[in-house]
């Protein structure tokens, strides 16, 4: 099936678009995700029948018991990595971040806990009767390519969008170059990036493009403002910091948000 762009209006009435990722992207996805899996079962069954067959057996547990551990850690193994990982990691498992798509919210936003939990939680339904072949089905049939549990959890799986990239470098590319800044300067968890809003971007975006424009009273005056309403929610103190190194956390911040905002299809 062709691949169709979703177009998201958010609550600040700002329209984001994205490309859904086709039962091709997501089946490669999972084989390469299965492969890490069968990695990590097979280790920890190993790990379990060195266990009960070493002479040093340190640990009285009857072998009964043992398997019914070894049953509960295959489920907590298998579903807690997909869990964790698009939880954690900003929607992507190992095999989405390699095929370059990611499980986003319906609203474009990142998933919370609770979709999160929902969507994963019901692959043991899209599993059925066997290699994801009732998932795989609806993912084929529904017009935004959802299994089970992304149409109970409110989520779509969308293509990675690339930041824009000006073939020429502007004013204030140079301007950040010259100060010798980059956004590795700046390491954000990945919660806190998830605390910035499309009017947060919009904000700071706005104030580096005139930055250079602005006279000295305005651009200082503009900065503490802008300064004191953005880096206090990445954890930043505002007060015991002079315009210069305000200027550049925010150019830091700007050049971080921009992979996250700035979007070509």
């Amino acid at each position: 099936m062709n691949q169709e762009t979703e177009h998201i209006k958010t609550p600040e009435f700002v329209t984001l678009k994205f490309q859904l990722a086709g039962l091709g992207s997501r089946a490669s996805a999972l084989i390469l995700d299965t492969l890490i899996l069968v990695i990590g079962n097979v280790l920890l069954g190993l790990f379990i029948f060195f266990i009960t067959t070493s002479n040093m057996n340190l640990i009285f547990i009857h072998p009964d018991l043992l398997f019914g551990l070894l049953i509960i850690g295959l489920f907590v193994v298998n579903w807690g990595y997909f869990f964790v990982c698009e939880y954690f990691f900003a929607g992507k498992t190992a095999g989405k971040r390699l095929m370059g798509i990611r499980a986003i919210q319906e609203n474009g936003h990142s998933l919370t806990l609770l979709s999160a939990f929902i969507r994963n939680l019901l692959r043991i339904i899209d599993m059925l009767p066997t290699a994801y072949f009732l998932g795989m089905v609806m993912v084929f049939f529904h017009p935004k390519h959802k299994r089970l549990g992304d149409v109970t959890a409110g989520t779509i799986v969308v293509h990675e969008r690339k930041a824009k990239r000006d073939r020429t470098v502007t004013k204030i590319e140079k301007e950040i170059q010259s100060r010798g800044l980059s956004k590795d300067q700046l390491h954000l968890q990945e919660w806190t990036l998830r605390s910035m809003e499309t009017k947060d971007w919009k904000l700071v975006k706005t104030y580096i493009q005139r930055l250079l424009q602005l006279p000295p009273f305005e651009r200082k005056q503009r900065t503490k403002q802008v300064a004191s309403i953005l880096l206090p929610k990445i954890g930043l103190n505002v007060e015991d910091k002079n315009e210069q190194e305000l200027e550049n956390l925010l150019l830091v911040l700007y050049l971080i948000l921009r992979e996250e905002w700035e979007y070509e299809l």
